[in-house]
């Protein structure tokens, strides 16, 4: 019998029984209670540092994340711990809230919420809507494709571009590499942000960037705040050049008064891009799927750093 753990009680009865596999509950909050623990589940929005806990005792295991994003957890991970993200579980969610910012930026929502909330009827204007846009999705992975099955249906023209060029799917034709982003943007009137925080991407929207976006161009950003440089978005929001709608920011959590706030033209939502009730079932089957691999002497899936990177 392998053992195995997930954050508390609740976690035990989602995931249910797993052949060959003892549940027990440990939240990472203190050190590792068994060194026969195997597999652990790292309790969702915990401090990033409880990875460390992992490997408080002797011997290989593997931590489970419940987020897609796993940059904040490598510089803790202990080196006998392989880490897993939940590849799939946040995809849907994370689409939706991209779409839902598109929107809601392009339709004028966050001026017919402020002018409801003044008990006023505004005029009609032409909004800028979404049919007909030159959608560009940087970062074309899981989350990018579920992005762009989503956008399909209105009407919009889609290109994609990913860390290296290759042959698309039935979305798109044809994936671009980053290389080519100079020259696409010019031609984008929405642009996605979809890419994990590595050290190319961090500070990839730049002043540069956002001066090849044309004249009233619509940035999206549901990847990780410092991949865009805010002291540069706010200056090209501040002129009215360029609008945006973001899902995460930096700093993140916004600290009270931070420009971006106030700035016009920008939509901000609190990070909640996979925060839907989608979650606990979607995880729960990533969970049992990994611990039905791990009852077995599988490797487990979606590895992204640790001993089993190359399994």
């Amino acid at each position: 019998m392998r053992i195995a753990t997930v954050p508390d009680a609740q976690w035990i009865e989602r995931v249910g029984p797993v052949a060959g596999v003892e549940m027990r509950s440990w939240d990472m909050s203190t050190p590792l209670p068994d060194p026969e623990i195997g597999y652990a589940v790292h309790p969702y929005l915990t401090p990033a540092a409880r990875i460390a806990a992992a490997g408080s005792l002797p011997g290989e295991r593997v931590v489970q994340l419940l987020t897609a994003g796993y940059d904040a957890h490598l510089p803790h991970r202990p080196e006998s711990v392989t880490l897993c993200n939940a590849a799939g579980v946040h995809d849907a969610a994370t689409a939706e809230q991209a779409v839902t910012l598109m929107l809601a930026a392009l339709r004028g929502i966050p001026e017919f919420v402020h002018a409801q909330q003044q008990a006023t009827w505004l005029p009609i204007r032409m909004w800028s809507g979404l049919a007909d846009k030159r959608v560009l999705i940087v970062g074309y992975g899981r989350i990018g494709r579920a992005i762009a099955a989503r956008l399909t249906p209105f009407e919009v023209s889609l290109t994609a571009v990913a860390s290296r060029a290759r042959v698309g799917d039935h979305l798109v034709p044809h994936v671009h590499g980053m290389a080519e982003l100079p020259r696409l943007l010019p031609h984008a009137d929405v642009v996605v942000l979809v890419v994990p925080l590595l050290p190319t991407t961090r500070g990839l929207v730049d002043a540069d960037f956002l001066a090849a976006m044309p004249a009233g161009s619509l940035l999206v950003n549901v990847a990780r705040g410092p991949v865009v440089d805010t002291e540069a978005l706010l200056a090209a929001t501040r002129t009215g050049r360029i609008f945006a709608a973001l899902d995460v920011t930096d700093p993140e959590p916004l600290p009270d008064g931070h420009p971006l706030f106030g700035a016009a033209g920008v939509l901000v939502s609190p990070h909640v891009g996979g925060a839907t009730r989608a979650f606990f079932p979607r995880a729960a089957a990533l969970i049992r799927a990994q611990l039905q691999r791990y009852a077995v002497g599988q490797p487990p899936l979606h590895v992204v750093a640790g001993p089993h990177v190359d399994s």
